[in-house]
């Protein structure tokens, strides 16, 4: 009969306790409550618990720090507290890869950021990195919780530093689900990719109203840092979606072309070899060299089907970049884009293109160049705003690149911009030409006005012998053939055998080892 008693009344007191996790495990996912969830879907938002639930694989998400809470004292903080903080922090598996991800709660004091929010998203952050595993953020925050003064600023800048710790290590992608401003833009800023929603999310340090008293400008929020501003004008954002179903999707696409760290390889889907020839490529380019066409047409025709994840597609046209998979494998590409401003270099497309070389150099991602480029953008607007540092960046960046690298030149290569386009003399791989390709300092017509100036102008009919000696130069310099002799180019090709060498290259260098010059770390020409 006593031993009876005593087992009821241990069953009792655990019965208890269990209630009592219970109860504080609805609190956590309650949130902010009803009202405020409701609220947040009027927005036409999800809460940061529907986030991850579209985001991670079903049943696979496994929260940490769900109970933890602030510490604050003044202004009556210690009478409201929430479990978890406005912010929920844990792992599980995208796609059956292990990530870590945080999913900030607007529901809860606006998502702000204190002192013990910022501590669960560094924890998971350190153990990304030493598990070796992508972090993916889904901010949606109010900024930092004023209440609690320097505290929450010292957060800020804990996470800024173990963003920058992480970064080449492993792959950290942003996605902006709501406000992100002041001190907060600097976490995705330091991260590889960052999303961002159209008309629900918008970045910026300063916000209209201080825009306003400084500058005297008025300015919405959708103006001055929304999705497509950031998209097209500042190139801040890589990717804009309609709406977070979409941006979560493309977090899912992005991360299936990474390796889990720098140390992995990217996953490769399983490829049957097939016929690889691919003739329509004989016949795309226009048959006027001054022409334009949409490279994409060209990349659509060497790549696996529909494989082709483009980034920062609205920046910095001139020149394309992204993802894609040949013969299954993952692959950056960069190419110039001769639909705008006929494919020039300038200080956008300089930048966008170092960026891309250098996060597929940092995660072990093989590099293919498609080059149509007749140089850089001149004019005063381009050298005062630092064309000669900000080309460089794309230069320095493809110097340091150790991946695999192949570059196509399909048709223009001219001047400087010949060797910065992952020429030979910089350390490509491979280099292929087109019988299309036209490799020289300049085009026919100057070079024909430099050289023969003087020869011209004497002549008796100067437009006959103008067009007599472009042809001259051009049947001279403008061919692969020179470049050929020299060893500059491995490779004259027809068009449609391009895909069939590529990936025949690209297998042949798969162990490709370089060890660079022992140091601590370049200085690129920020």
């Amino acid at each position: 009969m006593l031993f009876l008693s005593r087992y009821i009344l241990q069953t009792y007191i655990v019965d208890n306790k269990i209630k009592q996790l219970k109860h504080k495990r609805e609190q956590a996912l309650a949130g902010g409550g009803e009202a405020r969830i409701e609220s947040q879907h009027k927005k036409g938002k999800l809460t940061a618990r529907e986030r991850l639930h579209f985001l991670m694989d079903e049943g696979s998400f496994q929260e940490i720090g769900m109970l933890v809470t602030h510490r604050s004292t003044d202004f009556g903080m210690e009478k409201e507290k929430y479990p978890g903080d406005g912010v929920i922090t844990g792992y599980g598996t995208v796609n059956g890869r292990l990530i870590y991800v945080f999913s900030q709660d607007f529901t809860v004091f606006g998502g702000s950021l204190s002192e013990t929010h910022a501590e669960k998203i560094c924890k998971i952050m350190e153990l990304a990195i030493k598990n070796g595993a992508p972090v993916v953020g889904l901010n949606d925050s109010g900024g930092a919780r004023i209440q609690e003064g320097v505290v929450s600023l010292g957060g800020y800048a804990d996470i800024f530093y173990r963003n920058t710790m992480a970064s080449g290590v492993v792959p950290q992608i942003s996605a902006i689900m709501g406000p992100c401003a002041g001190g907060a833009v600097y976490s995705p800023a330091i991260t590889d990719f960052i999303l961002m929603v159209e008309h629900t999310s918008y970045m910026f340090v300063t916000g209209p109203n201080v825009v306003k008293t400084v500058t005297h400008e008025v300015v919405t929020s959708e103006e001055l840092g929304g999705a497509n501003t950031h998209a097209s004008k500042s190139g801040v954002t890589h990717f804009a979606c309609a709406n977070e179903i979409e941006a979560i999707k493309n977090v899912k696409n992005l991360l299936s072309y990474m390796p889990q760290n720098c140390e992995d390889k990217a996953p490769a889907l399983p490829y049957e070899p097939q016929n690889e020839l691919r003739p329509e490529l004989n016949t795309i380019l226009p048959q006027a060299t001054s022409q334009p066409y949409d490279v994409r047409e060209v990349i659509n025709h060497l790549i696996d089907a529909d494989s082709f994840l483009e980034v920062h597609k609205d920046f910095a046209e001139n020149i394309v970049v992204g993802f894609a998979r040949l013969a299954g494998c993952s692959i950056g590409i960069i190419a110039n884009q001769p639909a705008f401003l006929a494919g020039v270099l300038d200080i956008n497309s300089s930048t966008k293109g170092a960026r891309f070389v250098r996060f597929c150099d940092s995660f072990n991602i093989p590099l293919l160049v498609l080059e149509d480029v007749p140089g850089f953008l001149p004019g005063t607007d381009q050298e005062w705003n630092a064309i000669i540092t900000n080309g460089a960046k794309l230069l320095y960046a493809f110097c340091e690149a150790t991946v695999p690298r192949i570059t196509v030149i399909t048709r223009k290569a001219y001047g400087g911009a010949y060797d910065v386009m992952n020429s030979k003399h910089i350390g490509a791989d491979m280099n292929f030409a087109w019988p299309s390709a036209e490799i020289a300092v300049m085009g026919a017509k100057g070079a024909a006005e430099i050289i023969f100036k003087r020869e011209i102008t004497s002549a008796e009919d100067k437009e006959a012998k103008w067009k007599e000696k472009e042809q001259l130069y051009s049947d001279t310099f403008a061919n692969p053939y020179r470049a050929a002799e020299r060893g500059f180019i491995d490779e004259v090709i027809a068009p449609a055998e391009t895909r069939l060498k590529l990936i025949r290259a690209f297998k042949m260098l798969e162990n490709k080892v370089v060890n660079n010059p022992r140091k601590k770390h370049g200085n690129i020409p920020l």
